[in-house]
């Protein structure tokens, strides 16, 4: 009595995928044979050695035209499996229709809905102008530097001569459907601290941990402000502050001897109206303030802050919007809180909307007992096969003749 669509949906969530070693293979073969069936054209591109990006394309009448371009990732994060009730890539459907697995939100469910919905509109006998392809991306769990940061610089990846895409968002636990035109820029910060070392009993002075203490106040201080700034102020979501977290310590050798050296890492996610400049300036006087012997340096910066027109004027949103508003779909429009591969899209100048239509559903991408309930799944088919025509029948831009 399960809907097919649901079947695949549970069948595709058995595929363990999850960091470190996700099994790309069985995902791309998985994907490739839905693919074959619906009568997509099928193209693989390796990225990076053992990293391959798979797309299926729905050509258009009329190829000259931009494509819209559907995206999906196909790793997920680990689990802690004594935290969930069921075992996490079983895919276990409760009484209720809630679909229990890794990645039930974080996005396979996304990649299904994609297919289903072209699935249907095919069935229907439909075409359109405009051709659609979907790609299906790893290592976005772990920054997508060997997925579609690389991608994005191909050959292939031009040839797909793409206008618009619609990527990943979040669920919305009210009636609302949140909708992404914009990401933070993640920073990964790292602050080292040198002093002068001696033996645990005296009193050293300079220090690195000494160094270090202030340093980490610095930015917890910052950390505090933006946490009271998004309380105090019900207009702002968390996409519109920076948001900071110590997340790494490093140092010491002995409890009896004080350290040479120490090493703090920060995870710091900024909005695009910040000036990425003047922060970088901030940073560097908090660690001038610790004293002498204090460097940072970046393991990741990103500096790109290209963001969507949500306005009327952009075609692409036209089409997107007035889908929305025709099914009664309520939008709250926000900055991305954290980082997906959007933003590689995004500086490549095309167009991205970050939407994952699960609403009267609890954020828990990356969380225990991460779940989908079938309906709302059922339901983002339906969404995806009114928003696809819509979009693919964008008429000619002025760019396009």
């Amino acid at each position: 009595s399960e809907d097919p669509s649901v079947t695949l949906f549970r069948e595709y969530l058995r595929i363990d995928t999850v960091h470190p070693k996700p099994d790309y293979d069985a995902a791309i073969q998985f994907l490739e044979r839905i693919g074959t069936d619906l009568g997509l054209a099928c193209q693989k591109v390796e990225v990076y050695q053992g990293y391959v990006v798979l797309i299926l394309t729905w050509q258009g009448t009329n190829p000259r035209l931009r494509s819209v371009l559907l995206n999906s990732h196909t790793d997920v994060v680990p689990v802690f499996e004594e935290h969930w009730t069921y075992p996490p890539f079983e895919a276990v459907k409760d009484s209720q229709g809630n679909i229990y697995a890794r990645g039930a939100q974080d996005m396979k469910c996304v990649s299904i809905q994609y297919l289903e919905a072209i699935r249907r509109l095919k069935a229907e006998g439909k075409c359109f102008a405009r051709t659609i392809h979907l790609s299906f991306v790893p290592d976005e769990e772990v920054g997508g530097h060997k997925g579609m940061e690389m991608f994005v610089q191909r050959p292939e990846f031009k040839a797909l001569n793409v206008g618009f895409a619609l990527d990943e968002g979040l669920a919305s636990p009210s009636d609302t459907f949140s909708v992404f035109y914009g990401e933070k820029s993640p920073w990964w910060i790292k602050v080292k601290c040198v002093g002068s070392p001696g033996h645990g009993s005296r009193f050293i002075t300079n220090t690195a941990a000494e160094k270090m203490h202030k340093v980490i106040n610095s930015f917890l201080a910052f950390r505090e402000s933006e946490k009271q700034r998004l309380k105090s102020d019900s207009s702002l979501t968390l996409g519109d502050v920076t948001s900071l977290n110590l997340t790494m310590l490093e140092g010491g050798v002995s409890f009896n001897v004080v350290p040479s050296e120490m090493a703090a890492g920060f995870d710091v996610r900024i909005p695009p109206t910040v000036d990425l400049k003047a922060f970088e300036e901030q940073v560097a006087a908090w660690c001038r303030g610790a004293g002498d012997g204090v460097t940072y340096e970046f393991h990741q910066k990103c500096m790109d802050q290209h963001i969507t027109s949500t306005e009327e004027s952009n075609p692409w949103w036209k089409a997107f919007s007035g889908v929305c508003k025709d099914m009664k779909l309520q939008l709250k429009l926000e900055i991305f809180p954290a980082a997906t591969d959007s933003r590689y899209i995004r500086a490549v100048r095309h167009p991205a909307i970050g939407f994952s239509p699960m609403n009267r559903t609890p954020v828990l991408l990356h969380d225990h007992n991460e779940f989908l309930n079938e309906q709302v799944f059922l339901r983002g088919i339906d969404i995806y096969a009114h928003l696809l025509p819509a979009l693919a029948s964008v008429p000619p831009l002025p760019a396009e003749g």
